[in-house]
This record gives structure tokens, sequence and C-alpha cells, in this order.
């Protein structure tokens, strides 16, 4: 369902990226001649960033909460009443991070959620479900907390770093203050979800010899990639992002290539051309952090909107569309939002 003319805001936001940068040579080293060398949703970015031994999703979670609460003051989440967590990687089975981060971060909401399922959509996942809990349960404010936490800890095991596939993901994180209350930060105009089961089955994980991620074995996992499932995501993903977004820009009245910015999630240059082609925008409304980040996965929007607002790029009244697809498809979501600036 598209949602316009919303009562939600988006008041404030903050990224991190871990200190450790990782150059395309780390992983050249290691380059295996395989089935999808050369493929191009596998050209590897300039730079992305690990995660430390031992830094969990929480832990990425909380040192961006501090940079809100640094730039904000210290009571800036003290009436927090929902917090959602995304963790591309939980490091705990079962459960996510959601109630660590709000213990840590010393809250007391209401409702604490871990979304599992939003994928490289998750961020506007988030927004929506966010919105809904807020009005069911009278609510003001929701911390969503995002992590993007595989890159280090799966794409540099032994049998996985040769693999063209490793060097795309980076490591890092983002949370967001989503609020009912016109009156602060920058208001969501429409956003929308879809879920697409169909396709659920497509993205997997494998090792060799096979084995279920809980099983012990000497196969390390990582996802299971062949020409055709690629040509699969191609195909949707080049579809999928452009017509959610065009969905929400129908609805609040902007015509596509009016928009001032067009952020989406960045699985590689590929799906970055072809999406803004779709939507008519010139190459600097659609700003990125692939080169510096690589994919980002669920992590990738707030981030490249947090760096597109902090050099200026995005101003006070600029209208700003957010879209995404995840896994293989089998989720997509836009939401758009005018920039209303920092508390």
């Amino acid at each position: 369902m598209t949602i316009a003319d919303t009562d939600l805001t988006l008041v404030d936001l903050a990224g991190y990226l871990p200190e450790k940068r990782v150059p395309a040579d780390y992983f050249a080293q290691y380059a295996e001649d395989d089935d999808l060398t050369g493929n191009a949703m596998f050209r590897a970015p300039s730079f992305r960033h690990h995660a430390a031994d031992g830094e969990t999703s929480a832990d990425m979670m909380i040192a961006a909460a501090k940079t809100l609460t640094e730039r904000n003051g210290p009571d800036f989440l003290d009436d927090i009443d929902v917090v959602l967590t995304h963790s591309q990687l939980p490091e705990v089975p079962i459960r996510g991070c959601g109630g660590e981060v709000a213990h840590r971060l010393g809250l007391r909401p209401s409702t604490v959620l871990d979304v599992h399922n939003g994928g490289c959509a998750a961020f506007v996942h988030m927004i929506d479900l966010a919105g809904a809990l807020l009005r069911a349960n009278g609510g003001r404010t929701a911390l969503l907390g995002l992590a993007q936490n595989s890159a280090a800890q799966v794409f540099t095991q032994p049998q996985v770093r040769g693999k063209p596939q490793a060097s795309i993901p980076g490591d890092g994180a983002a949370v967001a203050v989503i609020g009912l209350d016109r009156g602060r930060g920058s208001e969501v105009l429409g956003v929308t979800c879809h879920s697409f089961g169909q396709y659920s089955g497509d993205m997997t994980g494998v090792a060799d010899p096979p084995r279920k991620y809980w099983e012990a074995g000497s196969g390390q996992l990582h996802i299971g990639f062949t020409e055709a499932k690629i040509a699969k995501v191609l195909a949707r993903g080049n579809r999928m992002v452009p017509e959610v977004a065009i969905e929400v820009a129908d609805t609040i009245g902007v015509a596509p290539r009016d928009l001032d910015w067009f952020i989406t999630n960045q699985p590689n240059r590929i799906f970055l051309r072809n999406w803004r082609e779709a939507l008519e925008l010139p190459s600097e409304r659609h700003p990125d952090t692939f080169d510096e980040c690589g994919n980002l996965f669920a992590v990738g929007i707030p981030v490249t909107l947090d760096a597109a607002v902090g050099d200026g790029r995005i101003r006070v009244g600029d209208i700003v569309m957010t879209a995404a697809f995840a896994h293989a498809g089998d989720f997509a979501g836009a939401a758009a939002l005018r920039w209303g600036g920092r508390p």
C-alpha cells in the first residue's frame, strides 16, 4: 500500500563506518578464476570498510547513535517509544540486537522489534513499520538501527575471499529517529512497500561440501550465485526500484525527473546507472557511496543520505526519494521526504 501525506517525520540520522578501510587490492591477491569472474555484477569498488574483530552490530549502532547525541544533546533519545533494528548477520541465533541496543542506550521503549526480512530495503521498511507502531500504540518517536556486518565476517573467509562476490560488500551502520511531529525534522511525504514472496527462495547460502547453515562442516558459507540467478536478479532489480520510486512520486504529485535527489541501495554500478536512467535523472542527483563503502546493503541509503546532507548537497526544502529492493527481489520499497534540516 502506498501512503501519501503521512504524519511522519525523519527527525535526524547518522551513519558510522568502521575504521578499517580495505582497498580492492586485498581481494585481488586472492582472486580465483571461476565462471563469474568478470561479471558486471562484481566489478569491485575502490574501497570498503570492515568491522574490527569482535565489533558487533550493536557496537556499530551505538557508535552511530553517539553521533546523534553529540549533535543534538544527551537527552535526544530520552523519549524513544519504539526501537527497530536490522542486522545483516545477527550474531546470536534466533534473536537480533534490539534489546541490547535499547539497554546500552538507556532507553525504556514500549516496543522492541528486530526486522530481519527487509534486506537492502530495510530502511524504508522500518520507516513504514515505525509509523504503524507509533500510531497504534500512541507513541511519539522511534529509533531505527541498521548494521551491515557481514563483509569482514563472511567475505574474508579463506574459502570465500577469492570469489568475485567477496570484494563488493562493506560494513557500516546507521541510526535514525522517526517521529509523529510535523514541526520537527523532515516530512515523510509518501511511502510504499511491496512483498514478492515468489522470489524469496532465490537468494541462498551455500557451502562446499553442502550443509545447512547451522550444521558443522568444513565448507564456509557464501551466497549461491549462478549466471541464471544473476540474470534474474538484474531483471527484477532494474524493474522494481524505478517502479516503487515512480509509484511514490506519482502519489505525491512530483514527476520523477523533477526529484531533487534519488538515493538507492547500491549493489553495483550497473544498477545505479540503470535506475537513474529509468527516472531520467543525471548522475549528480543520484548520490552514492559505492566507491568508498561498497555494497552496504540496508545501510546504503541512510549512510549516503547522511553524507549528502553533511557535505551540503542536500538543502532544506529539497525532495529526496529513497528506494531499494531486497535479496533476489522478494521485497521493494520507496519513501519520499522533504528535507527539513537538522534539529
